[in-house]
């Protein structure tokens, strides 16, 4: 396979400087020139002042580099280490890997009963919803199963019991976005947001307290109802809150009489026994009776009642890349720690990421990566490896699952567009920037794909670090906008930069911002 090393940023790479050209006196630039003169305008947006703006564009079928800013420079890519994340999953775990779950015992069946514990062992799957519960219910009870005197114990020692990231913020621990990451789980939607529960606040009379509910319905998280019922021509103002590690959730505020149910994500705090629960009303509804529920190993000789393989890595990295799921990219960080080292954990699957990140030349001496998603602000990356990344995987076989799972500029369709749906729309990014987005508190970044206006493919890397006012993701998209207007020789489209006019601002989770415009490791409504 070739592999790019980014020799061909030379001396101006290594000094993080931009490449830049001085046309003579009274002639335009052009072509390449014109376009590092126009990204360096973009890049002088004073919101950037202090801050690190790197930015690397590179011509993979010439080898070249278009343009370098701080490209060696390492900063906090948010989700952008997602792209690091599944193109290693792909290597190390391949496109057709699925996730097992069995029900399993080594108990002694006899007529309708069965004498033993009966076990629910997971790999890690992050797609199962109530629905497979209640298929996997329907087996057992189909084996003849109907009274288990035993328990119904949760086997999740398919991974460690770590279940929150390094460097992950401790307030963030109660959201949807830093579920626990456990080898047993329970998604609640088919965006598969695992180890959460749907919070749905619907209203009653005018005054009344509203009727809050959770789907699927779980006692492992315990509802403490503060609503009411506002009036008809009202908004909706509800705020959920679980309680930093614990199990009650607060929700409070009030939601309209007559309007459509109010409906928010809490993570659970204990993933596996979120699990079993889930699974033992799915038993009890099918007609099996066990004798409560608990955790354990399965023994070595316990045989299958019931069986579920999850979808393929290939069609995974949809909702994975698309909405950006941070559970998804942990799940796939610890499931290469047990195929590869035998050992499902965060520590044996980042050795196996940096494999695989070496093998696809990216020069893993120069990171560092801590987590799968990129939530942690521990991770450093640098934009001149991540476009190096997006180069050479274009040759690995499975990259056309990979790129058709990025988020694409304009499209309105989540499952297309993604976290760029609303963005790039009406310019020639439209339908053709295929690129992951990265946000938090202070970090935004864009890396991906676009194809010129002479046709060639380009690849490009946008990391902004450490800005103080509102987030320069505009700017990212001026970059991503003016790459699609490039046409090489005669390269200017417009005589002047294209910033889009709208600007949408980025903060930590409990500021009020613009929800269209962010990725969904933050906003529930990507």
């Amino acid at each position: 396979m070739r592999r790019r090393w980014g020799l061909a940023f030379g001396l101006a790479a290594a000094l993080g400087a931009s490449v830049a050209f001085v046309a003579p006196s009274g002639a335009a630039p052009s072509g390449p020139d014109a376009l590092r003169v126009d990204l360096d305008d973009i890049l002088a947006d004073e919101r950037l002042n202090g801050s690190h703006a790197g930015v690397v564009v590179r011509d993979p079928a010439a080898d070249e580099v278009l343009y370098s800013r701080q490209a060696t420079d390492r900063a906090t890519p948010a989700s952008n280490a997602k792209l690091l994340t599944s193109a290693a999953a792909l290597e190390a775990l391949g496109p057709d890997y699925r996730f097992r779950t069995d029900v399993v015992t080594a108990g002694r069946q006899q007529g309708p009963a069965l004498f033993g514990d009966l076990y629910l062992r997971g790999t890690g799957d992050p797609t199962l919803l109530a629905a497979d519960y209640e298929r996997l219910a329907e087996q057992v009870a189909a084996s003849g199963v109907r009274v288990v005197h035993g328990r119904l114990l949760a086997d999740d020692t398919w991974f460690d019991d770590v279940p929150l990231g390094t460097g992950w913020a401790w307030d963030d621990e109660p959201y949807y976005y830093a579920a626990p990451v456990s080898a047993l789980t329970v998604a609640p939607n088919t965006d598969f947001d695992a180890g959460t529960a749907l919070v749905r606040v619907s209203p009653t009379a005018e005054g009344s307290r509203a009727d809050v509910r959770l789907e699927p319905a779980t006692g492992v998280v315990q509802i403490d109802n503060r609503t009411t019922t506002s009036a008809a021509d009202g908004e909706p103002d509800v705020t959920v809150q679980r309680d930093h590690g614990g199990s009650r959730v607060v929700v409070t505020g009030s939601v309209p009489a007559g309007s459509q149910p109010f409906e928010d994500l809490t993570s659970v705090p204990d993933a596996s026994a979120y699990a079993a629960d889930v699974f033992a009303r799915a038993l009890a509804a099918h007609g099996v009776v066990v004798k409560g529920t608990g955790e354990g190993a399965a023994p070595a000789d316990a045989r299958a009642l019931a069986s579920r393989q999850s979808m393929p890595l290939r069609e995974l990295l949809v909702p994975f890349l698309k909405l950006s799921n941070n559970g998804h990219a942990e799940v796939l960080v610890k499931a290469m720690g047990r195929e590869v080292r035998g050992e499902g954990s965060w520590s044996a699957g980042l050795e196996v990421l940096t494999e695989k990140l070496s093998g696809l030349g990216v020069n893993p001496d120069v990171l560092r990566v801590v987590d799968g998603s990129g939530l942690s602000t521990m991770d450093q990356v640098t934009p001149d490896q991540l476009a190096l990344l997006l180069d050479n995987v274009r040759e690995r076989p499975w990259f056309r699952s990979w790129y058709d799972a990025l988020p694409v500029a304009g499209v309105a369709d989540r499952m297309v567009g993604g976290t760029l749906r609303n963005r790039m729309g009406g310019t020639a990014a439209e339908n053709n920037v295929h690129a992951k987005t990265g946000s938090l508190t202070g970090v935004t970044s864009l890396s991906g794909y676009v194809t010129a206006a002479n046709g060639r493919e380009l690849v490009f890397s946008v990391v902004f670090n450490d800005f103080l006012t509102g987030s320069p993701r505009d700017l990212e998209d001026a970059i991503a906008i003016r790459l699609a207007e490039y046409d090489g020789a005669d390269d200017r489209p417009s005589g002047r930069v294209h910033v889009p006019k709208s600007r949408t601002h980025v903060d930590d989770p409990g500021t009020p911002v613009d929800e269209t415009a962010l990725e969904c490791s933050w906003v529930k409504a990507c």
